[in-house]
């Protein structure tokens, strides 16, 4: 089988849809699949082209036996609505053209966050005839109104429309949450075309390791408490609420040993650095390559994961997630809903109340004193990662795309 797969984002950017992508392609080719990527220069969060590639019409290359395409787009940072909206529309449009140069696919796959991937997967598989699958990553333009980026307007309205057509058009929709399913559902999408996968971890990256000496001593962090935020600085992340935290720390006589590490870029970085302008505590470092991640949580005590109090973001499931528990870190985790749920049932960490700067200085406070508890943390997360093994659930897509592929669907 020949899977075309549109996405905006590959390594070597290092969010969440890139990583998914990337390690459910390789599966596929490892199963004796060919695999074409349609996707931009890399350039994520930042909106500047990465070192060793430019933003042309075309450039080619292959990562891990799958086929690279890249196509030119309007690049900008990960803010601003307008130019955010520029920046997905030209890929789609320079997606869409790239597609009718690759010669006999099977089946087309288009993933959001943003569904304007999906639209050039959707026109791309209407003109070739062949089957269209929406991965299904986030609830978009429901997210826009999420995090305040745009007033309610009709346009806004008009592109939920658009979003319920794709859904309608696909063949199948694989959303990677349990309450994504619910969502469109209820918005009148048949149920029997919709599946499940979740996100998950690459256990062959992110396991348990020693903590990186060298690092800590880089950092001067040792012999400090070390908890961490490592992704993406956006709107949608509020964290604000981490500056604040280190404010309330820095005031505690009993919590001067620990330190908030801050890794990633995003809209949000530099008025975050800004906002913590004074403290000691709160360190904010580059991002990093995609190979390096696993050394920078190799040395947290614990990793906070957070997101807007939001009634949307209780449909989402942080992938960074299902990496502490491969590597055994303790998390604190700020989101409710789905996830919360899982970090309950799994006992891989701790829930706190989003946006509330006291109850995760609370929460640091406790851990940063009970080893026994961080310990049993841990523990209990390495137990529970197996169960979110990237490789299980990309063999689970594969066996839905094999169902839908031309020449079986009937």
């Amino acid at each position: 089988m020949h899977i075309l797969f549109f996405t905006d984002n590959f390594p070597p950017e290092t969010n969440a849809p890139a990583s998914r992508t990337f390690e459910h392609a390789r599966e596929w080719v490892k199963a004796g699949h060919q695999v074409t990527v349609i996707t931009c220069a890399p350039n994520f969060p930042t909106g500047k082209t990465f070192d060793g590639y430019k933003n042309k019409l075309w450039q080619e290359e292959e990562i891990a036996g799958i086929r690279v395409v890249r196509v030119w787009s309007y690049m900008t940072s990960n803010e601003g609505f307008a130019k955010r909206t520029l920046d997905f529309t030209s890929y789609m449009a320079t997606g869409f053209v790239a597609a009718l140069f690759v010669r006999r696919a099977d089946i087309v796959v288009g993933t959001s966050p943003q569904f304007f991937t999906a639209v050039a997967a959707w026109g791309a598989a209407a003109l070739k005839r062949r089957p269209f699958v929406f991965e299904l990553r986030d609830i978009w333009p429901e997210s826009i109104r999420a995090v305040s980026a745009m007033e309610d307007s009709k346009l806004l309205d008009l592109l939920e429309k658009l979003e319920l057509f794709l859904y309608r058009r696909a063949r199948v929709v694989v959303a990677v949450t349990h309450a994504f399913k619910r969502n469109l559902i209820a918005r009148g999408i048949d149920p029997d075309k919709i599946a499940v996968i979740t996100n998950g971890v690459d256990s062959t990256r992110f396991k348990p390791m020693p903590k990186d000496a060298a690092l800590l001593d880089q950092l001067n962090l040792n012999g400090k408490f070390v908890a961490g935020y490592i992704g993406t600085h956006g709107m949608a992340h509020a964290l604000d609420t981490l500056v604040e935290t280190a404010h309330l720390l820095n005031d505690d006589p009993q919590c001067k040993n620990i330190r908030i590490v801050m890794l990633g870029d995003g809209a949000s970085r530099q008025a975050l650095i800004e906002k913590a302008d004074g403290l000691h505590n709160i360190l904010f470092l580059e991002r990093v390559s995609k190979e390096e991640v696993p050394r920078y949580w190799s040395i947290l005590d614990v990793s906070i994961i957070h997101l807007k109090r939001n009634d949307l973001f209780k449909t989402v499931i942080p992938s960074k997630m299902f990496e502490c528990m491969g590597m055994g870190t303790p998390i604190l985790h700020g989101v409710e809903g789905e996830s919360a749920e899982i970090i309950e049932s799994t006992g891989a960490g701790q829930l706190f109340e989003p946006q509330n700067p006291h109850d995760l200085k609370n929460r640091l406070k406790t851990l940063h004193t009970n080893p026994e508890l961080c310990a049993k943390l841990s523990v209990q997360g390495l137990q529970s990662a197996p169960q979110f093994d990237r490789a299980n659930l990309a063999k689970e897509m594969l066996a839905i795309l094999e169902k839908h592929e031309i020449g079986k669907f009937h």
